[in-house]
């Protein structure tokens, strides 16, 4: 899409007629940042209000597991990790339903030391490798089965890159959007960065998760919270989107432009948003088939239960539509 054609798109959704607003909760999976953008943009800018929508986004944190109230039914909708917490919450027979995949690619990678030996992902499987809890217990299970990567080689990630900085020989997991911005600044150094996703790590992120209960009985408001943040994603990526980081910075003062700024450029440049079927379907795209060997990769590595019906977990109503590519030309 041209960014000519995106910001006359963008311009005429702000010029649409405003609604009243049905109250909306959209609890987070973390403190408010760049990678929930295009959420802050359809507020900040209007397109919520536009569809009819009064939305709260409430904050995700350290110490905070918001995706409880969506299942307590206190949120409406839920900002999902990945695709391990959907198949739980199949295993566990909650009623929560995938609604659209906002991360075409899990932004999760292992960085190394450049000139340390480790500058290829077929070096990594060796290395001392600070891993984080969540990710020992779901990712690197399969790690271990795809890729050859040993237990024995973990040693705790507690959010503090210094003990990586420190270590040569070591990798660190981290996001692309975040830590490489960290280590650069406070290491000296450019990371290594492999990206999960680019050696066969299936699964979406930035989900939009809801209540069966809604979605059965209100399956408009459900759409157009879905439609309205897809084009918020648009307009954040390719539009004006400084209300939008006010937003965030207002959340989360502890995020800076120089992040922010960072952040969006790491989702564009590896196609964190805008890739794959996101390219031809619009962003939020969903596969079933994608999901269901995905699913199948998990449950093999012993990350996600086996036998479940996992088609039960995903409604694709609502997007795969286009939405935000009208008018597109490709070459």
């Amino acid at each position: 899409m041209s960014p000519l054609f995106r910001a006359a798109f963008a311009f005429l959704v702000l010029c649409l007629p405003a609604r009243a607003g049905d109250k909306v909760v959209f609890a987070a999976n973390w403190l408010a940042e760049a990678e929930h953008g295009g959420f802050y943009q359809a507020l900040a800018d209007g397109t919520y209000a536009r569809y009819g929508l009064d939305v709260t986004i409430l904050p995700g944190g350290p110490q905070k597991n918001n995706r409880l109230l969506l299942a307590a039914g206190k949120a409406d909708f839920y900002m999902g990790d990945n695709l391990i917490g959907q198949f739980s919450a199949l295993a566990e027979n909650v009623p929560i339903v995938t609604v659209a995949a906002i991360f075409q690619k899990d932004p999760l990678v292992f960085m190394s030391h450049p000139g340390a030996g480790l500058d290829r992902f077929e070096d990594l499987p060796n290395a001392k490798a600070f891993v984080g809890l969540a990710t020992l217990t779901t990712v690197w299970p399969w790690m271990e089965r795809k890729w050859g990567f040993k237990r024995a080689n973990v040693a705790s990630y507690n959010y503090n890159s210094a003990p990586f900085i420190a270590d040569r020989n070591a990798i660190q997991q981290g996001y692309a959007t975040s830590e490489p911005f960290v280590i650069a600044r406070e290491g000296g150094f450019k990371p290594n960065v492999f990206l999960l996703a680019d050696y066969g790590y299936e699964t979406y992120s930035t989900t939009i998760e809801t209540g069966r209960d809604l979605l059965e009985k209100n399956p408009d408001r459900v759409r157009r919270f879905v439609e309205a943040s897809i084009l918020g994603w648009v307009h954040y990526l390719h539009g004006d989107n400084r209300e939008a980081n006010e937003l965030i910075k207002r959340e989360n003062p502890d995020l800076n432009d120089a992040q922010i700024a960072f952040s969006i450029a790491q989702m564009k440049g590896f196609g964190i948003v805008e890739s794959g079927d996101a390219l031809t379907l619009g962003i939020g795209a969903m596969d079933k088939q994608r999901i269901e060997r995905h699913y199948r990769d998990m449950a093999a590595a012993g990350a996600a239960p086996a036998g479940l019906d996992v088609g039960r977990g995903f409604d694709f109503r609502f997007v795969n539509k286009r939405l935000g590519l009208e008018g597109q030309s490709r070459n």
